[in-house]
């Protein structure tokens, strides 16, 4: 079954624990923290989804699904070390060459975490081919990162299908994740394409019933 992973990034902050108890008894498979520090990205989100990440950890056993959005991975990977995500996402853009990225999944690795790669929209599949045995996630951005509430790019469930295709040829059990522009009508693109996470933020956190949202998306 398709799993969901909540983005709070449109959560208020006045009524942030009441939405995240919420979002839990809803059925929310993983709370997903968008982490943007004004520079890769042109948002900055940094304190307010610490302390959301925080809040969280204190009132909830759902894992955390962290998206680092940021030039400094190593800064924001040692922020949430402590907090135990289960995953730590960072972008393939933001890194110098393959040894940095290898340095970071290794890193994530010996902290007990799950490691996951992000690609933007234009990012060619064929550049993380090799990175793929060490993941636990691949992450498809279906929008430009940084801002919630776009639309889906269309071709952006090609890149889902050519990845699911070379994961099966492969026999890697590399999870698909896709973000930005999830909807109950647009979910069913990406799940006939063969992903296996779904974040959605406005779809869900804009509606007066979570747990109708979550179950339409699956």
């Amino acid at each position: 079954m398709l799993e969901i992973s909540t983005s709070i990034l449109s959560v208020e902050k006045e009524n942030a624990t009441k939405t995240f108890y919420d979002l839990e008894v809803a059925g929310t498979d993983y709370f997903h923290i968008d982490v943007m520090d004004g520079k890769f990205v042109e948002n900055n989100t940094e304190k307010i989804m610490y302390e959301y990440a925080n809040i969280i950890k204190q009132i909830s056993n759902l894992p955390l699904d962290i998206h680092l959005m940021v030039e400094d991975i190593k800064e924001n990977i040692d922020r949430y070390i402590p907090l135990r995500p289960s995953i730590i996402t960072f972008h393939y853009e933001a890194c110098r060459n393959d040894e940095e990225i290898m340095k970071y999944i290794k890193y994530i690795r010996e902290n007990n975490i799950k490691p996951a790669i992000s690609i933007k929209p234009k990012t060619d599949i064929e550049k993380i081919k090799k990175f793929l045995p060490m993941l636990h996630m691949l992450l498809i951005m279906t929008v430009e990162p940084g801002k919630s509430g776009q639309k889906l790019i269309p071709e952006t469930i090609e890149k889902v299908k050519e990845l699911k295709k070379y994961l099966d040829k492969e026999n890697l059990e590399t999870y698909i994740e896709v973000d930005g522009g999830i909807n109950k009508d647009t979910v069913k693109m990406a799940k006939e394409a063969g992903i296996d996470i779904a974040v959605a933020g406005t779809s869900i956190i804009s509606t007066n019933d979570f747990k109708q949202a979550i179950s339409e998306l699956r």
